[in-house]
């Protein structure tokens, strides 16, 4: 006979293959999930009108539609989004034909591997909980289709039983089996969607254009006091090169000739950094780093640069000293930071004669600059005018409002005409703190730039030119979601202690929490960390890996096994319990029961014997066989059982 597969069964199985692929909207093209759900929508329709299904040509003429449709937007099959698509067209068109139990198999495994592909993409708490909602729901399907009398909620019920025993043996198998490195499969990552943030290229402006995103950076712990937020400047790209209107990192920086190192002193700041995916391969460490692992290095300009995969999610432990001393300067570095793109205008020149410069020395100079800000009407916006001609000249004697990065290149290039080296750093200031968790938060909004000098006998030393015309910015950091909201300028308030906190903000930051620790003990879970903590229970080689391995699913499953086969630890059917006693009571009036007689044929004899009691022996039989063997019952039909039988008398 044809395999037939029960209305029940389509309409679980396709429901839970829409859950499973629904969030990949977001990350096939949409072309490519508009064939999907039309696939997906005529195998719903033909639930209940099968004529619908096309035959085997039509499907043939679907697949040469899919591989067509694949090629023309994907271009490939191999990589993550190709082979993701790839997937989800193979699971729409294999839903148009089943003629055995063999392919509802063939579908549920599909859809499994479609599930796995969601973590290529996203690897929250929140995704990994919907993943593993969905594989229940699947196996539940599985379960279905190898009832005899299949039912929804008992089949979900056995599924989440099945996950819940399946828990303990997984998070052994997670804690202890080697890890597998990243280069092995990045092959398979052509991720090529845009990420945001700071470039290799700063224009006057630029950086406002991320004033506005909530995206988050990364996130910093310090395992002490965390540094006032004056002092909470998060080094990135140092923009060296000029046009007169844009700003650029060179490649290669002479300061990588220079010998002199860095000299500390104070206190030292010792932190965890969690960077968030990005498109450089950047580490926006605490300026000035002192202490950093072996997989990063420090280039020319003091910026950490990391060997791993800018595209995944790294930790680093760090250490940082505010207070340094760079030492001398090369002739390359000098002349690097005195670059202009031309003879300054007749303005410039008049205005750095004004402040002072080349007349007095560089600190006195500095300062009339930073006052010149300070008293001459300069405003700090998130929208300023487009200034496309002279910007700089533009900004300085027209406009007169910017962001932070029209003050740090003007206030650069003033220095450079008043032959002062001096260079524009980008980066982050401030953060928001999560007083749930104990870090800072660093979000696409808190992106800044300020301005370096290089000054005799103290090495390149920080200006920040925004700090004059909106101190708040550096004392009490951005309102990201305000500033959002508004698209305006808003400062965060003043902290607040714990118990003021309103109840919003309070479970929020619960929740960031709860992510940051899912992202630094689940995710960010690598090679390096598991062979840290192995050591740590004197796990140094295979052997012994291989015994822990073995111990603890031996122990698991062991535990497992008696919890499962004991057999005074299964719960007896309460039916059968009250059915028993009514067995009980006959043989007590001498009415034979014999081991292995069914409810029907127990009842016959009865009724034979016992002809007054026939119409409460038929009762308490119906409904014990309804109870025990049908569908179809109530909830009140254990209780009335439970009544016939207590007031059953022979």
């Amino acid at each position: 006979m044809p395999f037939l597969p029960s209305t029940r069964l389509m309409l679980f199985m396709l429901g839970s293959i829409g859950l499973i692929t629904l969030p990949h909207a977001w990350h096939i093209p949409p072309l490519l999930f508009g064939f999907f759900t039309l696939l997906l929508l005529w195998r719903l329709l033909s639930v209940w009108q099968p004529r619908y299904l096309p035959n085997r040509f039509g499907v043939f003429l679907l697949m040469l539609l899919g591989i067509g449709l694949l090629y023309s937007q994907q271009h490939s099959v191999f990589g993550r989004d190709a082979g993701t698509s790839l997937f989800v067209v193979a699971l729409g068109l294999k839903l148009l034909e089943i003629h055995g139990r063999r392919d509802v198999y063939v579908i549920v495994y599909l859809a499994f591997i479609v599930a796995v592909t969601q973590f290529l993409y996203e690897e929250s708490i929140l995704m990994a909980l919907y993943i593993l909602l969905v594989c229940g729901v699947l196996l539940a399907t599985l379960i279905t289709q190898n009832s005899q009398a299949p039912q929804t909620l008992a089949a979900l019920k056995t599924s989440a039983a099945i996950i819940l025993q399946s828990l303990p043996l997984a998070l052994v198998l997670f804690v202890l089996f080697p890890r597998l490195e990243a280069p092995h499969w990045s092959w398979l990552d052509n991720d090529t969607h845009a990420k945001s943030g700071l470039s290799n290229t700063l224009e006057p402006g630029s950086i406002a254009e991320l004033s506005l995103s909530p995206e988050l950076v990364f996130r910093v712990k310090f395992a002490g006091d965390l540094p006032p937020p004056a002092q909470r400047y998060w080094r990135g790209p140092v923009y060296a090169t000029t046009d007169g209107v844009s700003w650029r990192a060179p490649p290669v920086l002479g300061r990588e000739n220079n010998p002199d190192q860095p000299a500390f002193t104070g206190v030292t700041y010792d932190y965890t950094l969690m960077m968030e995916p990005q498109k450089q391969n950047w580490v926006f460490a605490l300026e000035m780093p002192t202490q950093f692992g072996a997989g990063l290095r420090r280039n020319g300009v003091y910026q950490l640069i990391t060997n791993k995969n800018p595209g995944d999610r790294a930790e680093y432990q760090l250490s940082s000293s505010p207070v340094y001393n760079t030492g001398g300067i090369s002739k390359t570095e000098r002349r690097e930071n005195l670059q202009l793109p031309g003879k300054p205008s007749e303005k410039i020149v008049e205005l750095v004669k004004q402040l002072q410069g080349r007349q007095a020395g560089p600190e006195l100079f500095i300062g009339n600059l930073l006052q010149h800000f300070r008293q001459e009407n300069f405003h700090y916006t998130l929208s300023p005018e487009a200034m496309p001609d002279k910007p700089i000249e533009t900004f300085l004697f027209e406009r007169r409002a910017g962001f932070c990065s029209h003050y740090a290149t003007a206030f650069v290039y003033l220095l450079r005409v008043a032959e002062i080296p001096a260079r524009v750093v980008g980066g982050y200031q401030g953060g928001q703190i999560n007083d749930v968790g104990g870090f800072l938060e660093i979000r696409q909004a808190d992106a800044h730039a300020w301005a370096e000098a290089w000054l005799e006998g103290r090495g390149w030393v920080r200006f920040d030119p925004t700090a004059a015309i909106a101190p708040e910015r550096i004392e009490r950091g951005v309102n990201v979601d305000l500033q959002i909201a508004s698209g305006a300028v808003n400062f965060s308030p003043i902290q607040l202690d714990a118990k003021t906190l309103s109840w919003l903000q309070r479970g929020r930051q619960l929740w960031q929490s709860v992510d940051y620790n899912w992202q630094r003990w689940i995710i960010n879970y690598d090679t390096v960390n598991q062979r840290a903590f192995l050591q740590s229970l004197g796990i140094d080689n295979f052997v012994k890996l291989g015994y822990w391995l073995l111990i603890s699913v031996a122990g698991v499953g062991g535990v497992l096994a008696w919890r499962l086969l004991r057999p005074n630890l299964r719960r007896q059917d309460p039916a059968l319990m009250l059915y028993r006693q009514f067995c009980a009571k006959l043989s007590k009036a001498g009415i034979k029961v014999d081991v292995g007689d069914g409810p029907k044929t127990v009842a016959e004899r009865a009724k034979g014997l016992r002809p007054d009691l026939a119409e409460a022996i038929e009762r308490i039989t119906a409904i014990y066989i309804r109870l025990r063997y049908q569908s179809d019952t109530e909830a009140s039909d254990l209780q009335v059982l439970k009544k016939l039988v207590a007031s059953f008398r022979v």
